[in-house]
Parts: C-alpha cells; sequence; structure tokens
C-alpha cells in the first residue's frame, strides 16, 4: 500500500498544476512598478526594462516585417490576466517580429505580455500631447475569446440521466 501512496502525492501536484488557468511567464527581471503611464511620464529612464503588462487589443496592423499591436493598459489578477473591471491604465504598443494573425489578435481581445521597453512614441490615437511605450515582447499570452452576448444555459427537468 505504501508505493501507491507515494505514487499518489507525485502524480496529484501534476495533475493540479495541469489545471492553472494562466500564463506562467519568466517574472524574474519583470519591474512591477513600471505601469504605462510611469513609462510615459518618465520615458528615457524606462527604456530597456523588463515589463509584464496586460491589456485589450484595440488594434492590429501587419507592417513589412513585424506585426504592431495597441493596447489599453489594466491592472493584472493573480493569474495575470488584465482586468477590465479595474479602471483603464494608459495605451501601449506592442511590435512584434513576424506576422500575427489580426483575425487571432482582433479588437477585444486580451492579451498579457512580457517584454522589454523599446521607446516611447507620441500615442498613434492623436490624443493631445500623450505618449505611448513601445515593447518588444518576450512572451504573449492570448486569452480566450470572452463571449458576452451569449445567454445562459439553463436546463429544467425531472428525471435520471446517463451520459458519457
Amino acid at each position: 500500500m505504501q508505493p501507491v501512496s507515494g505514487v499518489f502525492l507525485v502524480v496529484l501536484p501534476l495533475l493540479l498544476g495541469a489545471c492553472a488557468g494562466g500564463p506562467a511567464p519568466d517574472t524574474r527581471r519583470v519591474d512591477r512598478s513600471l505601469t504605462p503611464g510611469v513609462v510615459s511620464a518618465e520615458p528615457g529612464a524606462a527604456t530597456g526594462r523588463q515589463v509584464l503588462w496586460g491589456g485589450v487589443i484595440l488594434g492590429t496592423t501587419n507592417l513589412p516585417d513585424s506585426t504592431r499591436i495597441e493596447l489599453l493598459a489594466y491592472p493584472l489578477d493573480s493569474q495575470e490576466k488584465p482586468q477590465r473591471d479595474d479602471p483603464p491604465q494608459e495605451h501601449f504598443l506592442l511590435e512584434q517580429c513576424g506576422f500575427l494573425d489580426p483575425v487571432i489578435y482582433a479588437e477585444g481581445r486580451l492579451l498579457t505580455i512580457t517584454g522589454t521597453i523599446l521607446r516611447v512614441d507620441k500615442d498613434p490615437l492623436g490624443v493631445a500631447e500623450q505618449t505611448c511605450p513601445v515593447i518588444s515582447a518576450k512572451e504573449l499570452h492570448l486569452w480566450p475569446a470572452e463571449r458576452m452576448n451569449e445567454a445562459p444555459v439553463i436546463h429544467f427537468g425531472i428525471g435520471v440521466g446517463y451520459g458519457f
């Protein structure tokens, strides 16, 4: 009986770990004190620093050798998912080498990114004289699409059921 308990103790944490829903980004070098607003206010001090940011995609543009994604940042929860219930932070841009499909990286999707701050550009929306941090992603986590317009599924019934 002892070997079965030992196997159980080894397998159980692996099974529980597989149920985790969020990304597991490498956050050892991430500066969590940097937000898009902090970087916009002091652009020179943040260049080259590592960040972990997330937000809602506002638009995706494919360029000849890269893709640019504009995001509205939101605070992250304990699973590093952007929280749309919290007040939004400022805009930021992601520049990624290669092609990212704009159908997949569509407007309204949630995205979490770890990456390096490249520079600070003028806000692509042209809002006053605001600036917008630009980051190069090391890791991307696109969250499953939220289904906001679906009605809840409720079933009423009496009886015995059997299914697989």
